[in-house]
């Protein structure tokens, strides 16, 4: 029988609306096209006397190009516009200067057209230059938008599954090791109780564990614990939503998950590894020291032993096969560090120091 699984509340996301033009701006819009037409065909017949179609087409045309034209300029910020205008000023007067100055040099028939080409590129260069001048010195307009959590939780460490379960979390934040605020993403929260409610056993007691890991956490009236709503729901997988969020409010990740140490690390979010402050912490052990070792098993190599320190680290006992079951005194011959931990070579205390006298 399916035992029942403690249960957080977890608020659900909306998804996002996607904004469209409206009926009235639909209807605006074809009205204003209509008019373009009408008012391009009216001109072709003032202008050449003939060829209506042939207006009403281009002013239609033209109606469509402005409207376009308008929608794009709405996203652009005040500062770029500004800047844009400007330049596009100082373009046209820097032409009319340059043909003053110039076009009497060239003969008459050329001096329309040099006109008409020096003010298209000194116009187009000038907004060019002048809206990203004015995009650079204008105030971004996005920040106030922006989820309040972003402000409220900056430089807060972020917990990932991996370490909630682990379990080694509490114990070092009840050591008062860790400070500042902590938070849990909603995410996070869903994906503990997906794996607390799953059908194999070994992962629903790792999902129970970690939801009393957090449950725990929480008790600790020393730390500033909240439950993040934040969200990401066009993003499936969990470590991509961390790393978003971890970005977002500028925190850390705390993980044991060495995939996602890199990728986060890689996109430029701080990484707080237990792993790694867990070999950090280890005892430093030095060539030629005395220490005693229970060997539990046969090493890999011939006639080695292996037993294992209080802190997990493995000690390789060479000629130590035959001691398989009991508690040596060793000495240090040589220390290994691997990216899975710290791996401590020793000879039995007795062949070590018959060595030494030989030598």
């Amino acid at each position: 029988m399916k035992e029942p699984t403690k249960k957080m509340p977890v608020q659900t996301v909306p998804a996002e609306k996607k904004e469209g033009p409206s009926r009235l701006g639909l209807i605006l819009g074809a009205l204003f096209v209509i008019l373009c037409g009408v008012l391009g065909a009216a001109l072709a017949e003032a202008l050449v006397a003939q060829n209506r179609m042939a207006g009403l087409a281009g002013g239609a045309l033209a109606g469509v190009l402005l409207l376009a034209l308008a929608r794009e300029l709405g996203k652009l910020k005040i500062g770029t516009l500004g800047g844009g205008a400007a330049g596009l000023l100082f373009g046209l007067l820097a032409a009319l200067l340059l043909s003053a100055l110039v076009g009497e040099a060239f003969p008459q028939n050329v001096r329309p057209l040099f006109a008409a080409s020096t003010g298209l590129l000194l116009s187009a260069l000038g907004v060019v230059l002048g809206s990203a001048a004015g995009g650079r010195y204008s105030s971004p307009p996005a920040a106030k938008g922006k989820d309040p959590a972003a402000k409220k939780y900056h430089h807060a460490k972020i917990l990932d599954t991996s370490v909630i379960i682990d379990g080694r979390i509490a114990d070092i934040c009840e050591a008062g090791f860790v400070e500042g605020p902590m938070v849990v993403p909603q995410f996070v929260l869903k994906e503990l109780q997906q794996i607390a409610d799953s059908s194999d056993s070994l992962k629903r007691n790792r999902g129970r564990r970690g939801l009393d890991v957090l449950q725990r956490i929480q008790q600790n009236q020393d730390l500033d614990i909240h439950i993040l709503e934040t969200d990401f729901p066009r993003v499936k997988e969990v470590d991509t939503k961390l790393v978003l969020l971890g970005k977002e409010i500028c925190g850390k990740v705390m993980t044991n998950d060495f995939n996602l140490n890199k990728v986060a690390e890689l996109q430029g979010v701080r990484v707080l590894n237990i792993n790694e402050l867990a070999n950090s912490v280890k005892p430093v052990v030095l060539p030629g020291e005395d220490m005693s070792v229970f060997v539990i098993k046969e090493g890999k190599e011939h006639n080695q032993g292996v037993g294992y320190l209080d802190d997990g680290t493995m000690v390789v006992v060479d000629h130590a096969k035959h001691r398989i079951g009991e508690q040596i005194p060793v000495s240090v011959t040589s220390v290994l560090q691997t990216t899975a931990g710290r791996m401590i070579f020793t000879k039995i205390r007795d062949e070590a120091e018959l060595s030494q006298t030989g030598a």
